[in-house]
């Protein structure tokens, strides 16, 4: 029975109650209590009084007027009074949660578009640009784009060691269809040669180091965020969960059950009576506070260091730029590397043949989504910025959440009559406040020693703070936490941002996307920029219309100022 529906009962019954029997002067018959237990409890139950008897068995609900309650009904009593509290929580706490929740999944489908995205990019750069290679390249593209995925959603890989195994696969592909044309088909054996001399010859100059500093830089944090909101998620629903001690129950049963064994079925706790329960019940989620207030700080901090170098739509959907580059480079300095290659692997056998062309299709390829630019209003900063916005009103969320409780579900309001433990009077005890150390004088719950799973939450908390912390981005060095299975490495990036590495957006050709996520799913997905290749005092010119590619596509012609030295050979 949920919340809602178990109030919604409670006031009908109640109002029954109220026309059936007069609390000030004592009730002759106990059929309306009859009714409302059972209700509540769910069922007929035996043994209930039909008239006040004595309540000498009775352990909490005690009083010198006869009562309409049992030893039994007592003991019924208290587990739904600690359920009505759990349904009150879950209640509090249910918007907070499905902050969280509806975000992290939102975070992640964008990202999971974003690297569809920039899978795409790079596809089409070799389907355009480089069309000999563009089959064979797919499988190192499509590779390269799960570990990607992987790491970003907290799989154990090494970025290190993807990037690498990339740009060793796009290597021997480069060398025979750039470099050394005539070889169109090659051994498995001289594959292997050249996939294991890229890191020796360094055919693609310092553009594989710069791809794991940018993506070192903005995968990381992307990875630490979305980890910090499951862990709020595990947060919340623990709490939720809570078991109570038998104090607790006690206190509740006395606040919540007690007034109804004589009558008094309308009453209400007093709010300082309301106040002492809640706060004694829930002073061990009480010390989550601090630390949650801290984890919402550090998430903040982190949220707005993640632009720029740091920015993960950034460098995803520029990648494909840094592959030209990586490529171009290899080309330029073609004479040199056979050279290199010829005494590493020998010289190889040509065995000219015609290589498949490219026939990337987008209007056939089922993504499942669909993107579209919107000036600024989509781009992840600003979809993370709105929900920092949303989620910082929860900073005080459960140094507050007892007060909450009684002032919006449990305690009568000002001025009417109230429930005070033993009567409808005043309540006129001491009124402790919230956490741990104040529960020393608390009249109505005595709280005892340390909660195992709060302080295994708060252990939790501390952690993720400062991954948070360490995640955010400092002006002199950024760590890249490597968790490879020969055990983690820590490798210090410069934190500064220049034209190398391609974070400052100066290369011509950028593209800077905006998403939004449907949640409809359309057959194609359509990409509406096309950059145009600088041309500047080269007599060869590029294809920019996409006739190369299959009928009906529309490819991108992309490349950087390197690009302008494409021979005829590369078609």
């Amino acid at each position: 029975m949920d919340a809602q529906t178990w109030r919604v009962g409670v006031r009908c019954l109640l109002l029954l109650a109220l026309l059936g029997s007069s609390p000030s002067e004592g009730v002759e018959t106990c059929e309306e209590v009859r009714k409302l237990f059972q209700w509540r409890i769910v069922g007929a139950v035996k043994g209930l009084p039909d008239s006040p008897r004595a309540g000498a068995d009775l352990q909490v609900c005690i009083s010198e007027k006869p009562t309409c309650c049992t030893r039994k009904m007592e003991e019924r009593y208290q587990i739904a009074a600690r359920q009505d509290l759990q349904q009150v929580l879950q209640a509090s706490s249910a918007a907070l949660k499905l902050l969280i929740s509806r975000n992290a999944a939102a975070f992640q489908e964008t990202l999971e578009t974003l690297i569809k995205q920039a899978e795409n990019y790079t596809s089409i750069l070799f389907c355009n640009t480089y069309r000999n290679m563009a089959l064979e390249v797919v499988v190192s593209i499509q590779e390269f784009f799960t570990d990607v995925g992987l790491y970003l959603f907290g799989a154990d890989v090494n970025l290190e060691e993807f990037v690498n195994r990339f740009f060793d696969s796009l290597f021997p592909l480069v060398y025979n269809h750039l470099i050394n044309p005539s070889v169109t088909e090659s051994s498995l054996e001289d594959s292997e040669c050249l996939r294991m001399a890229r890191r020796e010859v360094s055919p693609f100059g310092n553009v594989p180091k710069r791809v794991m500093g940018q993506m070192g830089r903005s995968l990381l944090p992307s990875r630490t965020f979305l980890q910090a909101l499951n862990l709020a998620i595990e947060v919340i629903n623990t709490t939720d969960h809570l078991h109570f001690s038998k104090e607790c129950s006690r206190a509740l049963l006395k606040m919540q059950y007690c007034p109804h064994c004589q009558g008094l079925s309308l009453s209400k706790p007093c709010m300082g009576y309301c106040l002492n329960v809640a706060r004694g019940c829930l002073a061990h989620m009480a010390e989550l506070n601090p630390h949650w207030h801290a984890y919402i700080r550090s998430l903040e901090e982190l949220s707005d260091a993640m632009h720029g170098a740091y920015d993960v739509e950034h460098v995803l959907l520029n990648f494909h730029l840094l592959v030209n580059d990586a490529v171009m480079q290899a080309h330029l300095n073609g004479q040199k590397l056979s050279e290199q290659v010829n005494k590493i692997c020998g010289h190889q056998i040509t065995m000219p043949t015609q290589s498949p062309r490219c026939s990337f299709d987008l209007s056939k390829e089922k993504h499942g989504m669909k993107i579209s630019a919107r000036n600024g209003e989509e781009t992840l900063a600003n979809r993370r910025k709105e929900f920092i916005n949303s989620l910082r009103l929860y900073r005080s969320f459960y140094g507050g959440l007892a007060d909450q409780l009684c002032i919006k579900e449990l305690a009568a309001a000002d001025g009417l009559p109230c429930w005070n433990g033993e009567a409808v009077q005043s309540y006129n005890q001491r009124v402790v406040g919230g956490g741990m150390k104040a529960q020393s004088g608390n009249p109505e719950v005595k709280v005892k020693g340390t909660d195992p799973v709060i302080n295994q939450i708060i252990d939790k908390l501390r952690h993720v703070i400062q991954l948070l912390q360490g995640r955010s981005p400092r002006p002199d060095k950024w760590e890249v936490l490597h968790l490879g299975s020969g055990g983690g490495t820590v490798e210090q990036i410069s934190g500064d941002c220049d034209d190398e590495d391609g974070c400052g957006g100066s290369g011509s050709g950028e593209v800077k996307r905006t998403l939004q996520i449907t949640n409809w799913m359309p057959d194609d997905m359509n990409f509406s920029d096309v950059k145009q290749i600088h041309q500047k005092d080269h007599s060869s010119t590029l294809d920019t219309t996409g006739a190369g590619c299959a009928a009906g596509t529309e490819c991108m012609a992309l490349g950087l100022m390197g690009a302008l030295m494409l021979l005829p050979s590369l078609w």
